[in-house]
């Protein structure tokens, strides 16, 4: 049965999983790739990103690095872990963070209130902007994904808005060893196991502490 999964998101010791003041130059926010070092030196990810030579570490984090990309059949994405511009489109020009090729290669449907023609890439990525709600993308995304999981990429406040409207199946937060102390907090305010969550797995990788929750 296909799931709806937040998988490798990583959240700081207070609970922020993305800083302040996120821009074009801070897509994660200012401090917000300190969430991310875990998995940045992995052998995924590096791979992923076409710095196969490089090598990459492999390990824990490198597991959950490739299980977090395992049986995903499409993602959702809010309008910020697309790009910065806010507002209606002024243009198609803008294409997403990621260059030609993004490590997606599933369809990517992304929460907007501003239409825009879908957007197709190289490696099989087409990103689809849906109007009408996250319903409505999950909707769609679960169709496209043809009995595949549903991966929601974030950021934040998308994941929020999943959790809150009890759409999510199963989490995996990598939590750094880093307090923000500003930025924005993905869990207050959501009592988790009040909406069914247990941990099911808890693992110390390298660089984070990896804890899956699922709904008992």
């Amino acid at each position: 049965m296909s799931k709806v999964k937040v998988a490798a998101f990583g959240i700081s010791l207070d609970g922020f999983g993305a800083g302040a003041n996120q821009s074009l130059e801070n897509p994660l926010g200012v401090r917000g790739p300190e969430l991310m070092q875990w998995v940045f030196p992995t052998q995924y990810f590096q791979q992923m990103h076409g710095d196969s030579a490089k090598g990459g570490t492999t390990g824990i984090d490198n597991d959950y690095a490739v299980r977090g990309f395992e049986n995903i059949g499409a993602w959702i994405l809010g309008r910020n872990m697309f790009g910065p511009i806010r507002g209606s489109w002024p243009n198609d020009d803008w294409k997403g963070w990621w260059g030609e090729n993004p490590p997606y290669h599933v369809p990517i449907f992304v929460l907007t209130h501003h239409a825009r023609k879908p957007l197709e890439m190289a490696g099989n990525n087409t990103f689809y902007f849906v109007t009408d709600g996250i319903e409505s993308a999950l909707k769609q995304a679960k169709a496209a994904a043809g009995g595949k999981d549903v991966r929601i990429g974030g950021g934040v406040q998308t994941v929020r808005q999943y959790l809150q409207k009890g759409l999510v199946d199963e989490i995996h937060f990598a939590h750094s060893p880093v307090y923000l102390g500003e930025g924005e907090n993905l869990t207050a305010g959501l009592n988790l196991p009040k909406m069914g969550f247990q941990i099911a797995e808890k693992k110390q990788g390298e660089g984070a502490l990896h804890i899956m929750l699922k709904k008992g």
